[in-house]
């Protein structure tokens, strides 16, 4: 078992510790909150007043709670509210939201005055096990997601499950993918305990949910510490089934097909791809399908966002994917579960055409 991270804390409530926690690693008492809307009506009231009580001095910014708010427009104008509030590089910047409001805070916060700290105050299943960790921050360009941003690590991630309670299903089972990925590329024990408890952590119950939480949270910083800006392949095992899901999205235009729901269509197909190469055994690969059949997505969904999909299309979309080298895409296969590894040899186009076969087989099979 990995020793957690030190600026990873899972605690309920976690924001009423807010100010003992930044002083642990030199943080001030002047925070700039970055919400957006949900988060803000959600819980907005609660974090300020809480961060008041604690001797914060605050300025709020709102953006819209949607994708389109990771956008050169939208962080200019933050800027203008910052510097406009007198806010210099003594202030440290808080992402009190999901995956957007953690990426875009984090650009924020890496450029404003070349760089001011920045804590994770992640409020989504998906933000709290993913996004928020790692120190990935991005903006998206109208021709790629997260095509311009930084590396630049949180000081603090600060994790309360409670704040789940408030999801739908939906965006629960978006989280999911993630944790799933972890146990796939890391951790067979984990895995098992996910398959064996998958009611109890989907139902959020404790403590399942915390066990889930906290083991993916760690295990991906665990990655980032030992490959920061993946020179050694290990982080860019994170992205199991990452390059088929970006390709999704931008097919999708990256609306109506949440991150997480592309990722578990994604991986299926990573599974047919690691199996059809020879890497993953036939057992593995059901065990594997196994658990991604227990996912629910919306009502056609799959249907509108795959199944119908031409699949040239969608490989020349999975060429547009940042993490491609030269034009060649790089794959993140599994030699068995719990076991990821990057696959940097040119894989022909046949043998991913045939994936994307197998799996539009297997989701029309479980319709």
């Amino acid at each position: 078992m990995q020793t957690p991270s030190s600026h990873i804390i899972v605690r309920t409530p976690v924001i009423d510790s807010v100010g003992e926690l930044c002083a642990t690693r030199g943080l001030g008492k002047k925070t700039v909150l970055l919400f957006d809307e949900n988060t803000r009506k959600l819980f907005g009231d609660s974090i300020i007043e809480s961060m008041q009580r604690q001797g914060f001095r605050t300025v709020e910014l709102v953006v819209p709670a949607r994708e389109t708010s990771k956008s050169v427009s939208t962080a200019w104008k933050l800027y203008g509210q910052m510097i406009e509030a007198d806010v210099d590089r003594s202030w440290n910047l808080v992402c009190a939201g999901g995956g957007v409001v953690g990426d875009l805070g984090g650009y924020i916060a890496a450029s404003y005055y070349r760089g001011i700290p920045v804590v994770q105050l992640p409020t989504t299943l998906l933000a709290m096990t993913d996004s928020s960790i790692g120190g990935k921050v991005a903006i998206n360009h109208p021709l790629g997601k997260n095509l311009i941003g930084f590396f630049h690590m949180p000081e603090l991630v600060l994790i309360d499950p409670a704040y789940l309670r408030t999801l739908p299903p939906r965006e629960i089972y978006g989280g999911l993918s993630e944790v799933v990925k972890y146990g796939f590329i890391a951790d067979r024990e984990f895995f098992d305990l996910l398959a064996g408890h998958w009611n109890e952590v989907v139902r959020l119950e404790e403590p399942w949910l915390s066990k889930a939480v906290s083991r993916s949270a760690f295990i991906k910083a665990d990655v980032v510490e030992k490959d920061f800006r993946e020179t050694t392949g290990l982080r860019a095992t994170l992205n199991f089934g990452h390059t088929f899901a970006h390709g999704l999205e931008k097919m999708a235009e990256y609306r109506n097909l949440r991150h997480g729901e592309a990722v578990t269509i994604g991986m299926v197909c990573a599974l047919f791809l690691s199996h059809r190469l020879g890497f993953l055994a036939e057992a593995e690969l059901r065990e594997g399908l196994a658990l991604l059949a227990r996912f629910r997505f919306p009502r056609g969904l799959v249907n509108r966002r795959f199944l119908s999909l031409d699949r040239d299309e969608l490989v020349e979309s999975m060429l547009s994917d940042k993490k491609k080298i030269d034009r060649q895409l790089r794959f993140v296969l599994l030699d068995r579960i719990g076991h990821a590894f990057l696959h940097d040899k040119d894989i022909p186009k046949a043998d991913v055409l045939q994936s994307i076969d197998d799996a539009k087989a297997w989701f029309e099979m479980k319709r």
